[in-house]
């Protein structure tokens, strides 16, 4: 019997190009008539963002999700397109999808990268991006400053969104989703090794965390006991990442008292992280992981407000 091909995140986003083109929209997977409709978000390459609003103080973000890089900065990335997504973190928009609350950046994070401080949100040296060269010569200061204006423009957006809810519900939390290789020696490579690698790495160096201990440690409690394909989850703290991001130390420092950022670190073990190629029954499980959280999440802020 003839084997069917796998779909691999790459040959998803072309179906999904090819789509648009007969102007079909991927937001929503209910209205999608495409296979990568349900798993991918395929956004217009001009957007920077998208949010949604909806009624609680839960927020999900994707920052590392995006893979569009502007046209001038293409001439000059010595990247292709299947090593920058490799370091990138697809399918975890997918993730947040049931929360009503939902933000999602469509640029690559080597274009800019939210999740590290305006000064080094622009990988110059390879010492920045997992020793790789990102550029075949020096960008040009007008294409620097572009780049950097999108992360202020970010941040005062973000800003701007979390005090709506810190008026409305007096606290809110943020599920800021991320991914992470575990096979940096090749596809046929040994993963890395289980002390240092938790399927999900759940980082809180940058929050008070005797403050949030009551809405942290009863979330990590509802996560572990998620089974897939018959194992709890393996959910550890500050493992493989302390949550030293800059949306995270951003929340935490303008919002000391009324917000509180996790980072999630999702193992890629819902993916080939080589070939980009999903792992539908994993997406689905973890989509369903987080919906289960959210009652959970909004029962102890309530408690702890």
């Amino acid at each position: 019997m003839e084997q069917k091909p796998s779909l691999s995140i790459l040959s998803l986003r072309k179906i999904a190009l090819r789509d648009r083109a007969f102007g079909l929209r991927h937001v929503n997977e209910k209205d999608s008539m495409s296979p990568s409709g349900t798993f991918i978000l395929d956004p217009d390459p001009l957007e920077w963002w998208t949010t949604s609003r909806g009624a609680s103080p839960i927020v999900g973000t994707a920052i590392h999700n995006g893979h569009h890089v502007r046209g001038d900065l293409l001439e000059s990335m010595a990247l292709n397109s299947d090593e920058r997504l490799r370091e990138e973190d697809p399918f975890t928009e997918y993730f947040i999808r049931d929360i009503p609350n939902r933000i999602v950046f469509h640029r690559s994070r080597f274009e800019i990268d939210l999740n590290r401080a305006r000064d080094g949100a622009i990988y110059f040296k390879p010492e920045q991006a997992w020793g790789l060269k990102v550029w075949r010569e020096p960008l040009q200061e007008a294409a620097t400053a572009a780049s950097l204006h999108v992360h202020d423009a970010y941040y005062a957006m973000l800003d701007a969104y979390l005090r709506g809810l810190e008026q409305q519900y007096g606290a809110f939390i943020v599920l800021d989703m991320h991914s992470y290789n575990h096979r940096r020696d090749g596809a046929d490579g040994p993963e890395m090794a289980f002390e240092k690698a938790p399927q999900i790495n759940i980082g809180t160096s940058s929050m008070d965390r005797d403050r949030w201990a009551d809405v942290l440690d009863p979330f990590i409690e509802q996560l572990r006991r998620f089974e897939f394909r018959g194992q709890p989850m393996d959910v550890r703290e500050n493992i493989a990442f302390q949550g030293k991001g800059q949306q995270t130390r951003f929340v935490h420092e303008r919002f000391p008292e009324t917000g509180c950022a996790i980072a999630i670190e999702f193992k890629k073990f819902f993916m080939d992280e080589w070939t980009g190629e999903p792992d539908i029954e994993a997406l689905k499980a973890m989509r369903e992981m987080i919906r289960l959280s959210l009652p959970v999440l909004v029962e102890t802020l309530k408690a702890l407000s």
